[in-house]
């Protein structure tokens, strides 16, 4: 799955002080072939103080669920506003690819990607990964601590 967010959207959401430029990134969350039923997979922005800065994506669409995504519910307020970045949950073993614009002032700057996830009758996984947004963490593999199995970001 393929889907980008409007910049001027993005930036807004995530209090860009200017209309810096942006540019493409793309996210890849690998889930692991747990065996249950498909998880909400959220990846939302954090600053270099860890506040709460915006939803990038909401792999999964019934707000009831929202909740067990401890850390984001948190942060967002109780669940931010996901309107038009929603998409249905991922299966065990799938990829969630995602392209959205990012200001370039979010780059290189110390914000954070968080991921958190969580499966009916499994675990909750909150900031399951949490990796700089940088120019050199481009490409590389994370492992996540739960149900993903690998995190990427190309810019």
């Amino acid at each position: 799955m393929k889907y980008a967010i409007p910049a001027a959207a993005l930036a807004a959401a995530l209090a860009v002080p200017s209309m810096a430029s942006a540019r493409q990134v793309t996210f890849e969350t690998q889930l692991s072939n747990y065996g249950g039923d498909g998880a909400y997979v959220v990846t939302y922005v954090t600053d270099r103080a860890g506040r709460y800065k915006g939803t990038l994506w909401m792999a999964g669409d019934k707000a009831k669920y929202y909740k067990h995504l401890r850390d984001w519910y948190r942060m967002s307020g109780g669940g931010a506003k996901v309107d038009g970045i929603t998409g249905a949950s991922v299966g065990a073993g799938k990829t969630l690819r995602v392209t959205v614009d990012i200001a370039d002032a979010l780059i290189d700057a110390g914000y954070e990607v968080h991921i958190d996830t969580a499966a009916e009758k499994m675990s909750e996984n909150p900031s399951e990964v949490v990796v700089p947004l940088t120019t050199s963490g481009t490409a590389k593999p994370f492992k996540g601590r739960g149900f993903v199995k690998s995190f990427r970001y190309t810019l």
